[in-house]
């Protein structure tokens, strides 16, 4: 009866919280390798959070990556 209490909406998530910051960093990184002046103007306030984003996607790279590939097998076969 009240089962839907239960269980958590996809907004509150961890997992899915997790994949939307992966998603957002792997894309602003890419569109700021495509245009580099489009996040480069918004350094702060708050489109700022994009342009944190790709140096947090270029920086740290290597362990993104990883972070992405985890995700996915979690995604994929855990659920």
């Amino acid at each position: 009866m009240g089962d839907h209490l239960l269980s958590p909406s996809a907004i509150f998530n961890f997992q899915s919280l997790l994949t939307v910051i992966l998603l957002l960093i792997c894309t602003c990184a890419y569109i700021r390798s495509l245009a580099p002046s489009l996040l480069d103007k918004n350094k702060t306030g708050l489109l700022g959070i994009f342009w944190k984003c790709a140096r947090i996607g270029e920086r740290k790279s290597p362990y993104v990556a990883v972070c992405c590939v985890v995700m996915a097998f979690s995604i994929l076969f855990v659920q």
